[in-house]
């Protein structure tokens, strides 16, 4: 419920602070005393669209401050997703405007324009002339149908169904568009796996291929230099004789001049000993390229296998851990690919059962609006009955419409107020005290269902005096047994039956006129009814008021 307004400096009131309290609450004056200003600032603190000329003049700035007790839990989980906390379930709203900009504040944390506007229907619901909120919107009507027919539970079971269902097509359709490209990407995994399990990538190997490789190049040297050794010292039996048989021939003539020199016989033992090595070392390596092969066959697989694994590098990785760790992600998508296959099958053959599980739960959730509509049509007729608008036709409209998260039905309450006219929705509607009346009747109805804590009537008396009045003034005693009712009001049987009233005055000081607003006690209330009753306060207009008061 709304506790208390602060205000300053907004058109004519300077400074003043309203204390409402539970139950009935009136707020009368005299005409330009101020009354639609604190409508016009309690809609501020609500988020409306408010004009730079609400600024007292001679001000720079203008500030409204509202603050809330026990408002619905709904607004705290709401201000929570934007990071604004709260205790003890109170809200401490401010408006603050200038010539330029206006800015908002809730419980001290700055908070944008949105939020206001996000929370305002939960808190205050305004009924003026022109002005509505929830019950003049088509898209909360449901709301309403749904409260009173108890459908928490039905239209929670609806939700999950419809959430699932959704859920479920949009996985269908996803995987329908992305098909053609799933079944690319299973080619192209497929490929790659296969190839690298036939070509079976083993860690450390480029290493040893390499060095394998490494090995047979030099090998190739070795032999190459051994054969033209050999052939240098054997000789290729042509043209070419070889060293031993030369150093053979030297060895021999040093031998024949050994008797004449003793110098030289020691050069002949020697030269003949040489003879002998230089024969071996041609017989060892006439052994070893015997003994010796390369095995080009060999030494060609693993060129091909390391020009294999330098292609690979470009595709899967740069060693052969990152090439193997490839393959098992590879593998691995290649599975969830294949279970996402099985798994679309099964959401496919899930989907029309869950649509049909929606229908059946929508068509449940139909008929129990249905129903409600009907009381709610009745039972508001028969208010505005009683409040003398016995030609009044109300309706509910239900239509079908597509399915959604609220159903497949589209809501919206239908009125005719005069006899042989179509049934109109309710926003059509123009007079003011018809709408007034309407609006009270509707909130009779709805009293134990509607979750906002706070009604406001703006001049709900218009266009009706008499046992019209007195009706609408029992009407609205009785839906503020339940709720927080203030009314701005103009007739004494109205403000009679208020367990508070507030009254604005209007002070000139310093040649300004300036707005105060006051509680008052059994002799104002008194004052203020006799005032209203007759232009003048007469002790008839007194005693009149008294009775009023006191009946």
């Amino acid at each position: 419920m709304l506790d208390s307004l602060h205000i300053e400096n907004i058109a004519v009131i300077e400074k003043t602070d309203v204390e409402f309290s539970q139950g009935f609450t009136v707020l009368t004056g005299e005409t330009g005393a101020g009354k639609s200003i604190i409508i016009d600032s309690i809609n501020a603190v609500l988020g409306e669209r408010t004009s730079k000329e609400l600024i007292r003049t001679g001000s720079d700035s203008a500030t409204v401050t509202a603050v809330f007790s026990n408002a619905p839990e709904i607004v705290f989980e709401k201000l929570q997703d934007y990071g604004i906390e709260s205790e003890n379930k109170t809200l401490i709203i401010t408006k603050k405007l200038t010539e330029t900009k206006s800015s908002c504040k809730i419980n001290g944390q700055n908070a944008p324009a949105f939020v206001l506007k996000e929370i305002a229907p939960y808190l205050i619901d305004i009924h003026g002339q022109h002005d509505s909120q929830m019950l003049l919107n088509p898209d909360m009507h449901y709301v309403y149908i749904d409260l009173l027919a108890k459908n928490g539970d039905i239209l929670n079971d609806y939700k999950e169904a419809f959430s699932a269902m959704l859920k479920t097509r949009k996985s269908v359709k996803k995987h329908e568009q992305e098909q053609e490209q799933i079944e690319r990407r299973k080619e192209i995994l497929s490929y790659q796996i296969n190839e690298l399990d036939a070509f079976g990538v083993t860690a450390g190997e480029i290493d040893e291929l390499k060095k394998k490789r490494e090995e047979y190049l030099n090998a190739k040297k070795i032999a190459d230099s051994l054969n033209l050794a050999s052939k240098y010292l054997g000789g290729d039996n042509d043209e070419l004789q070889g060293a031993c048989d030369l150093f053979s021939s030297a060895a021999d003539e040093i031998l024949k001049t050994a008797e004449f020199s003793e110098n030289i016989s020691k050069v002949a033992d020697k030269a003949d000993s040489i003879r002998y090595e230089i024969e071996d070392i041609k017989q060892a390596v006439e052994d070893f390229l015997e003994n010796f092969s390369v095995d080009e066959n060999e030494f060609e697989e693993i060129e091909n296998r390391l020009d294999s694994y330098y292609s690979f590098k470009s595709k899967y990785g740069e060693t052969e851990q990152e090439m193997l760790e490839y393959l098992q992600n590879a593998k691995s998508e290649l599975q969830e690919l294949e279970l996402l296959g099985e798994t679309a099958i099964i959401e496919q053959e899930l989907l029309p059962k869950q649509i049909e599980e929606v229908k059946e739960k929508g068509r449940i959730l139909t008929e129990s609006r249905k129903k409600a509509a009907k009381y709610f049509a009745q039972n508001t007729c028969e208010q505005l009955k009683y409040l003398d608008m016995p030609d009044v036709k109300i309706d509910v409209s239900i239509e079908k419409c597509p399915y959604s998260s609220l159903g497949a039905d589209k809501v919206e309450f239908l009125i005719s107020t005069n006899p042989g006219e179509p049934l109109k929705p309710l926003s059509k509607i123009a007079s003011g005290g018809e709408m007034s009346r309407i609006m009270l009747s509707i909130k009779n109805v709805l009293s134990n269902a509607d979750m906002v804590p706070t009604l406001i009537f703006d001049e709900i008396d218009t266009g009706i005096s008499g046992s019209a009045a007195a009706k609408v003034a029992y009407k609205l005693k009785a839906v503020s047994e339940g709720k927080q009712v203030i009314c701005v009001t103009h007739l004494a049987q109205i403000a009679a039956k208020a367990d508070t009233h507030l009254k604005t005055e209007k002070l000139i000081s310093g040649g300004r006129a300036s707005t105060n607003v006051r509680t008052l006690d059994f002799e104002g209330r008194k004052r203020e009814l006799a005032r209203i009753i007759g232009s003048a306060v007469t002790p008839a207009s007194l005693a009149a008021a008294e009775e009023m008061l006191k009946n």
